[in-house]
């Protein structure tokens, strides 16, 4: 971490990229005081980094911090285009974003996702079958974490099988941070968007038993008009960049730290009803992306633990951080499965959480049970420091997990 100037603002990169030890720029950061000033690699100003859990909790549910106002600014962020679209309900703040996420929640409501269950444990199951046959050793990266998230929510979303791939090759294209990746990443979400804004018509004339065909028919709140095309195919594309986003880190991420840990990956294999409980315990430990996400900006001047953060600044948050708070978890640092369930931020936290978050844990736990359960003697092919991360994206994962049994 090096310093911008004489104001002693750290330029964070946020580039850290060392298995799945945790930043130590963030860590450092943390550690110095729950509030921040940093200056990332793209944007235009510096920003301010909240990293306690109950600043962060503080930021992401306070009105005064608004998502919509960096709309059309050139705002601090890590990659060189910004990932998404100024309509996205991510960057929505309420009405309009409580009327573009009841309709996404009906999708994911705990009944819906139950019924999706047997069609992700579907996927997951034709994924192992295959890896079976082909035989060891193979690549989990390639044969389960890449296809199983992007199968299953293009499965839900009615896409065609013959679309499946090129969308995936623009999400992928869409986290890119190298600086000659503007260009690339700026035609990728145009694509999407110009995908999903030719598929909505379809589904309003012909709609099947798919997420978009419900989202199309959903009830908005009284009062509210019903989402337009637009704002469906803007759904859509979340909801695909959602599903290749924590899944597809976190499957990989989860087997490298259980085939890394023998005696944790012995206790879940004794006693399988305990991963739901363990994998609360994974996800919150695990740094599955690198430094942060989509800023907010303060509306007025906002006291946040103890800092007053003036109209106009931009406010980033540190899920990761949050999640190692010693003042919410004791020793912090420690995985420990064993540990009591209590709510963590990995799938974000207030007004924009992520909604798709039961269905990447159903995900997660098929995948992760499926795959020990059906190759038990499952390990490594490579030594845990043979093994490449990712460097070229804003997450944490291994480009290749090279498995055998």
């Amino acid at each position: 971490m090096s310093f911008h100037d004489t104001a002693a603002v750290p330029e964070c990169p946020f580039d850290f990229a060392h298995a799945l030890e945790f930043d130590p720029a963030l860590a450092s950061l943390a550690q110095d005081g729950p509030v921040s000033r940093i200056r990332l690699p793209y944007g235009e100003a510096e920003a301010w980094l909240v990293t306690s859990f109950a600043g962060v909790r503080q930021v992401t549910c306070d009105p005064r911090f608004s998502r919509a106002a960096i709309v059309g600014r050139d705002y601090p962020r890590m990659t060189p285009e910004p990932i998404v679209s100024p309509e996205s309900i991510n960057v929505a703040d309420p009405p309009h974003g409580t009327r573009l996420r009841h309709v996404a929640a009906q999708a994911f409501t705990r009944d819906r996702v139950a019924r999706m269950r047997p069609a992700v444990d579907r996927v997951t199951a034709g994924l192992l079958a295959e890896m079976a046959e082909v035989g060891p050793p193979t690549d989990l990266v390639t044969r389960l974490s890449v296809p199983l998230p992007h199968l299953t929510i293009c499965e839900l979303l009615g896409v065609p099988e013959a679309d499946r791939e090129p969308l995936r090759a623009c999400t992928m294209r869409l986290l890119a941070t190298s600086p000659d990746a503007r260009q690339d990443a700026a035609d990728a979400k145009a694509s999407l968007r110009a995908y999903f804004a030719a598929l909505v018509p379809e589904r309003r004339t012909t709609p099947g038993e798919d997420l978009l065909s419900a989202m199309a028919a959903a009830p908005v709140p009284e009062g509210e008009e019903p989402l337009s095309d637009d704002e469906l195919a803007v759904l859509a594309v979340t909801l695909i960049l959602s599903g290749n986003d924590t899944a597809t880190c976190q499957i990989s991420n989860i087997v490298y730290m259980l085939l890394t840990r023998p005696e944790e990956r012995a206790a879940l294999a004794a006693d399988p009803e305990r991963f739901s409980g363990a994998l609360e315990e994974l996800l919150r430990f695990i740094p599955f992306r690198k430094g942060v996400g989509i800023p907010r900006l303060a509306l007025e001047d906002v006291e946040v633990e103890g800092t007053v953060i003036s109209a106009g600044d931009f406010v980033h948050v540190s899920y990761l951080t949050a999640n190692r708070d010693p003042s919410v978890f004791t020793d912090p640092h420690r995985l420990d499965l064993e540990r009591s369930v209590r709510p963590n931020m990995t799938f974000g936290w207030g007004g924009h959480h992520c909604l798709a978050a039961p269905l990447a844990r159903a995900e997660l736990e098929s995948a992760v049970t499926g795959l020990l359960t059906r190759f038990p003697h499952l390990r490594l092919d490579v030594a845990p420091e043979d093994i490449h991360w990712d460097t070229g994206t804003i997450r944490r994962f291994p480009v290749r997990l090279p498995v055998t049994w």
